[in-house]
């Protein structure tokens, strides 16, 4: 059920040290277990508590230890990646043919690779494959454990087991068995291929029927191209992107922020508002109190722009470091103006 660490940003360290390494957005389990209602509702106390007493009862329940690791995750609680990593061994040892067990632990030493140094996140990379492998094997129908593997096979350098010809055949694979999740890999591999109008088309035009694993693995992949065709300062294409994400699910928080900035970078300010508003009421973040900031300075309310930049400033996660010098440099532009035309802006 966790949404599984990204393999790219892996990948950046890999490249950027001469043998290191990467993956995308891993998904969420095949198989839905009793808790993932309540994690995708972010009800994280009451799964704990949930988890706790089943654990208390059934130690090797194997719901109950997906459950506990995904929330490990989906919480960052990086104090908690080694029990994370041992609830995952003890869930495979227990149920050696249950796929999210094995799902688990390649998601679960991602994470690890990406919080640890060089050697370790190289030293894991064939068990993170074999992990996501050996779940498809288990049940050839887990499409998150697949899109796991295909953004391993994309973004971890060929020497250290990346392929493109191995992304080719898992996709051919999948086309046996399910030909709108093989469209969906697909289109994965056309973004990685920087194929953006291919792989949006591709994504848009999967048929999701009432699979809600594909529906919400259609839902990251596009939130993934409009993200992409924001970096690429594609911002009209990434706002339809966007906007057929919304259409579709109304709670998506990277979809809204999204749409904010492609509207923004377009001049379309006073739309971007309502967007970002949207954004920051389903999940507050710096990189939505940042683009507030920018929206308001566009607007001309330096009073509510400055108070958007520094709660950007202060916002725990932090902004990466090139939107936090443009929020510092922002915001004592901001205050300088402020101070030399008193009652400047709307108050």
């Amino acid at each position: 059920m966790y949404k599984s660490i990204s393999l790219p940003s892996f990948v950046s360290q890999a490249v950027v040290c001469a043998l290191l390494l990467s993956t995308t957005s891993g998904l969420q389990s095949a198989n839905a277990h009793e808790y993932s209602a309540q994690l995708d509702a972010k009800k994280y106390a009451e799964v704990e508590t949930a988890v706790a007493a089943k654990l208390a009862v059934e130690p090797n329940n194997a719901d109950a230890l997906v459950a506990s690791i995904d929330l490990i995750l989906l919480q960052s609680n990086i104090k908690r990646f080694d029990e994370a990593a041992s609830m995952a061994e003890q869930c495979i040892r227990h149920h050696p043919k249950n796929s999210e067990c094995h799902e688990s632990i390649g998601n679960v030493l991602s994470a690890k690779a990406e919080q640890g140094d060089i050697m370790t996140a190289v030293g894991s990379l064939g068990t993170i494959r074999d992990a996501f492998k050996q779940a498809i094997t288990l049940d050839p129908a887990n499409y998150n454990a697949t899109v796991s593997l295909l953004g391993f096979y994309l973004e971890v350098p060929g020497l250290m087991g990346g392929s493109t010809s191995s992304a080719k055949k898992l996709i051919r694979s999948t086309q046996q068995i399910n030909p709108e999740a093989a469209k969906l890999l697909q289109a994965k591999f056309d973004l990685y291929d920087e194929e953006f109008a291919k792989a949006s088309a591709g994504a848009l035009t999967v048929n999701i029927s009432n699979n809600a694993t594909l529906l919400k693995l259609q839902r990251d992949l596009l939130v993934d191209i409009g993200l992409t065709l924001n970096r690429e300062k594609q911002f009209a294409e990434a706002e339809k992107i966007f906007a057929a994400v919304i259409q579709r699910h109304t709670d998506v928080a990277p979809a809204y922020l999204g749409l904010g900035r492609s509207l923004l970078e377009q001049g379309k300010a006073a739309e971007a508002l309502p967007a970002l508003e949207q954004s920051l009421q389903i999940n507050a973040t710096a990189a939505v109190y940042y683009r507030l900031g920018q929206t308001w300075q566009a607007l001309g309310d330096n009073t509510k722009a400055v108070s958007a930049f520094e709660q950007a400033l202060v916002f725990t996660p932090a902004l990466s470091e090139k939107a936090r010098e443009d929020a510092q440099i922002q915001l004592a532009k901001l205050k300088n103006t402020d101070t030399k035309n008193p009652g400047f802006g709307t108050k």
